[in-house]
């Protein structure tokens, strides 16, 4: 074994790990549920700017479920560190720009909101082996609602491109 394998954390170590990850992505969810609206706005067409509210409905509940989780592990949600989830949340994909043809704009939509799912599913998806190994079965099942929502908002968004690159 190489002498940069890491060694097995201890439970501190593990809850912090966990809540260092928690905090990343529950602050790009904050970040996101407070933009949407704007993204719904540039979005042309109607099955794209339903597909976001649902996404939009979906965003608010793993935040409440994120809550949720702190108040279980008797923590406060810290943004320090935070920055490289909010800078891809804040960045956008230059949504701001217009394009020369919609279907640009909405793509753009689609990619920037998949790229954040995936960001989730993965965040999810580590967050719950942790959650196993400190035996807190409640987060872990709070966690695999998110992520499973995150699974099907991903599933709308390619739906969604089908119809844009789909011939009829």
């Amino acid at each position: 074994m190489s002498d940069n394998t890491p060694n097995h954390l201890n439970p501190y170590s593990l809850k912090q790990v966990f809540l260092h990850n928690l905090n990343r992505i529950y602050f790009g969810k904050c970040y996101l549920n407070n933009n949407l609206e704007h993204i719904i706005g540039q979005a042309s067409f109607s099955n794209l700017q339903l597909a976001i509210h649902e996404f939009w409905g979906d965003i608010k509940k793993q935040i409440v479920r994120m809550e949720e989780v702190y108040a279980y592990m008797g923590e406060t949600p810290s943004d320090k560190n935070c920055n490289p989830i909010k800078s891809i949340v804040k960045d956008q994909f230059c949504l701001d720009e217009k394009q020369q043809i919609t279907i640009l704009s909405d793509m753009d939509i689609i990619m920037y909101l998949q790229l954040l799912e995936h960001v989730n599913i993965t965040s999810c998806r580590m967050l719950m082996m942790v959650a196993k190994l400190l035996k807190y079965d409640k987060v872990n099942q709070l966690l695999t609602e998110c992520f499973d929502e995150s699974i099907d908002n991903d599933r709308l968004f390619v739906i969604i491109s089908k119809e844009y690159l789909t011939e009829e």
